[in-house]
């Protein structure tokens, strides 16, 4: 809507833990000096609190600009991995701004009951590149706060009103591109799939809203110039155990009150998670609070 902004305050908690059958032994990634070491440590967990701020503003009734501002903080535990038994435990932790993203979002189809937006948008590489372990080596590239080179992000979102103030469809996909950054990394390029259903489940309580949908995150390999064992020449490799596929279903509520304002909670529980013997996301949890001020256009 013209002149609404909308500004969202956002909590996630999301645990890095080991799929079954997993071993958790992978190849040390090291940017310091451009090398990967195969089966070279056992991963524990990684847990990452995010304090998200999120503000969209309508510039017009089809035209919106998004600006979402994370601030991280992580904490990484791992075995050094030597001759079929467990060594040093390596451990890490930082917090601060991650990536930035600017979003220009434009609704193709507005109508009463449906809308589809195209997005394009830009993350910007302000997170920590180079935080250092506690034994003072150089933190892998997948444990940063950010991914030291920008990206691009394209999106599609959908939502039809399937019976009028009661249930609502919606999808969402999305695809993200990094380029390669000043250690010669580059982070796989990622695709997500949304579904869901919302919900007002009792006609005389129209403030509060169920909803559900099906998750799907693909990450294709992570790629490094770098050698790989003594006299191999460095070229631009696949990293081992990087790339992931996750599916999972993500419950969840919001309530609406004093007219501007909202509250939601969802879990994000994992149905199948293949990480290429590497950590991946397990159940996480996300609270919100929403508010909306009209600051011109059409009230």
């Amino acid at each position: 809507q013209e002149g609404l902004l909308t500004t969202n305050f956002i909590y996630s908690y999301t645990p890095m833990t080991l799929p079954g059958g997993s071993s958790g032994h992978i190849a040390e990634v090291n940017q310091a000096t451009r090398r990967i070491v195969p089966n070279h440590h056992r991963e524990l967990s990684t847990i990452t609190n995010s304090y998200t701020f999120d503000a969209n503003y309508g510039i017009t009734d089809r035209l919106g600009l998004q600006l979402t501002v994370p601030y991280l903080t992580r904490n990484h535990e791992h075995h050094h991995w030597h001759d079929n038994a467990d060594g040093a435990l390596g451990q890490f932790s930082d917090k601060g701004i991650g990536d930035v993203r600017v979003t220009a979002k434009y609704n193709v189809l507005p109508s009463i009951r449906s809308m589809f937006v195209v997005g394009l948008g830009v993350d910007l590489p302000t997170g920590d590149n180079n935080q250092i372990e506690r034994q003072g080596g150089l933190l892998e590239p997948s444990g940063q706060l950010g991914r030291g080179q920008a990206g691009l992000i394209g999106s599609l979102y959908q939502a039809y009103e399937l019976i009028p103030h009661r249930l609502n469809q919606f999808t969402y996909a999305s695809y993200r591109h990094t380029f390669r950054n000043n250690d010669g990394y580059q982070y796989g390029d990622e695709y997500i799939l949304n579904a869901g259903l919302n919900v007002v489940p009792v006609e005389t309580l129209p403030w509060l809203t169920v909803t559900g949908q099906l998750n799907y995150r693909y990450m294709v390999h992570d790629s490094m110039i770098a050698s790989q064992g003594t006299g191999s020449p460095i070229i631009d490799r696949a990293v081992p155990n990087s790339g992931s596929s996750w599916l999972g279903v993500a419950p969840g509520m919001l309530v609406s009150f004093a007219d501007t304002w909202q509250a939601y909670f969802y879990s994000q529980v994992p149905l199948v998670r293949d990480a290429n013997n590497n950590l991946a996301q397990g159940t996480s949890y996300t609270f919100g609070v929403t508010k909306f001020f009209q600051l011109g256009g059409k009230a």
